[in-house]
């Protein structure tokens, strides 16, 4: 069934319980990768909020978690420039991070986060998106835990929004051409 948010209509694209199935999986490689570390998820607001409560509620080993904030869409279109809005408040030095996204495309929040991170020097950061879209994403950061590749089209729900709008439908939905 096609949505209507804002100006833009979207068509059916992930489902709730396939967003859960792979978040599921993603936990435990995440818990079988720690091998005895305690991470400290860091969410990237405000995209991952949906995607970070989920996995951490299934994710059974002990951890930590705070959060940043990062902008870099106007509308529909990422500006390439990326502002950190909410800093990190953790001390994460010699400890395994692991960043959780929403959606990795351009990747340039991931430069600007990794640039964050490089001054904590942590003993190893990961990363884990939701999507990814892999004919956009040209950075050489490599991606840990992937739970979707898309293609290059614009997605709304599950956290995710456009214009500031829709974060809160609980399946993801593409745009419609």
């Amino acid at each position: 069934m096609e949505i209507q948010v804002l100006d833009k209509t979207f068509v059916p694209f992930i489902s709730a319980e396939r967003i859960q199935n792979r978040l599921e999986e993603i936990a435990t490689q995440i818990e079988r990768d720690m091998q005895g570390d305690i991470p400290v998820f860091i969410g990237v607001l405000n995209g991952s909020f949906m995607v970070f409560s989920d996995l951490i509620k299934k994710y059974k080993g002990d951890c930590e978690m705070s959060f940043v904030k990062m902008a870099s869409y106007i509308g529909t279109q990422s500006s390439n420039q990326v502002n950190q809005l909410l800093g990190l408040d953790i001390d994460v030095t010699d400890r395994t991070v692991v960043i959780i996204e929403d959606i990795v495309d351009t990747g340039n929040t991931l430069v600007a986060l990794k640039k964050l991170f490089d001054q904590q020097r942590p003993k190893q950061v990961k990363i884990c998106t939701l999507c990814l879209k892999p004919e956009a994403y040209k950075k050489d950061i490599p991606l840990d835990y992937v739970a979707f590749e898309i293609e290059n089209k614009f997605i709304v729900g599950y956290g995710m929004d456009y214009d500031k709008f829709g974060r809160n439908i609980p399946e993801i939905y593409q745009i419609k051409e």
